[in-house]
């Protein structure tokens, strides 16, 4: 009975020490599982490259954007002011490796005296083939220019004669913001202007350009916009996509393999309004097919209650070019501009 005894105490003790090596072989085997699993997920992470993370609003607030060479040519007499090509000259992306030159038109009035103040006008889309240098601005540049203004209206890549864009949809609308930046920081090589008396003039998808400007720069610069598209990205793209010829599937898709490597938040205007400092004036007509009158509302609703300086007009029954209280709206503009002339 004693050696019966001994013998199943003996076998107990082997089968706990069998369980106990079968336990701490299967822990090790997870362990280094695991590790090799995260080792792979951070090789992983990083040779996939990502190109377009200093797109970002954080990543462009930086540092200061580098300036640009102005080059401002072939003179065309009006009755008003005199009229311009722009070539401007600059890096689209962010670590200047890439040099292109976009054209553009500038206004200096006639019989000047002294220095100006100027105008950065801001357009909205347009068809690349139907574009001409100034569609979109030049009304309001004339009346502007009218009065005393200087105005400066680039182009953009890919329109007129200015080089191509990037084949990227994503980077080639990251690049309008940079192009603007770069432009901000090269105006003071206009002999005319007076060097501290700026105004942005921004009108529909111009208006979004506008508003993420002043929220990567932080500079006070007075700032007026019609009809601007205020939506989350890519909210604001996706909401025009029935227009373009394949309803979309080129946007979604490439959408999609963005959105897998990146924080679309990151890019988004509404996510950083609290950095705006500048005084914003607003226009919108109740009549607009382009964009909802709701997103101007609820722009001014946001920037109130972040105790922001904007003020706020709606024209009832106005389309999407404020017609026709086009003229009111300009005459606004222009009483903007002369509250805020140092």
């Amino acid at each position: 009975m004693e050696i019966a005894s001994s013998k199943k105490t003996l076998a107990l003790i082997f089968l706990v020490l069998l369980l106990a090596f079968l336990a701490a072989f299967l822990a090790g085997w997870w362990v280094r599982g695991n590790s090799v699993f995260q080792n792979k997920k951070t090789i992983v992470e990083k040779i996939i490259p990502k190109p377009f993370e200093v797109y970002s609003l954080e990543s462009l607030a930086k540092s200061p954007y580098p300036a640009g060479m102005l080059k401002i040519k072939d003179p065309t007499a009006n009755e008003n002011f005199d009229s311009y090509t722009l070539d401007f000259t600059f890096s689209p992306k962010p670590d200047g490796k890439d040099v292109k030159t976009t054209t553009g038109v500038v206004n200096v009035p006639k019989n000047k005296t002294g220095k100006l103040p100027l105008v950065l006008m801001i357009r909205g889309y347009v068809d690349p083939e139907i574009y001409k240098p100034g569609v979109g601005t030049n009304k309001a540049a004339q009346v502007f220019t009218k009065n005393g203004y200087i105005t400066v209206a680039p182009d953009f890549l890919g329109y007129s004669q200015s080089d191509i864009n990037s084949a990227n949809i994503f980077e080639s609308r990251f690049q309008t913001y940079t192009t603007v930046l770069s432009l901000l920081n090269s105006l003071d090589q206009i002999n005319d202007w007076d060097k501290k008396n700026i105004f942005i003039w921004a009108h529909s998808n111009g208006g979004q350009i506008a508003l993420t400007t002043l929220e990567v720069t932080g500079k006070n610069i007075p700032t007026t916009l019609w009809a601007p598209v205020f939506k989350p990205f890519p909210y604001s793209i996706l909401y025009y996509t029935d227009e373009s010829q394949d309803k979309g599937k080129l946007i979604r898709r490439e959408l999609s393999k963005f959105e897998d490597l990146y924080d679309s938040d990151k890019y988004s205007l509404d996510e950083y309004l609290e950095n705006i400092t500048a005084p914003l004036q607003i226009h919108q007509g109740t009549a607009d097919d382009a964009v909802p009158v709701d997103w101007s509302r609820s722009l001014s609703k946001k920037l109130k209650t972040m105790e922001k300086e904007v003020t706020y007009f709606e024209y009832s029954g106005s389309d999407h070019n404020l017609q026709p209280a086009w003229n009111t709206a300009v005459e606004r503009d222009l009483a903007f501009f002369q509250k805020y002339l140092l």
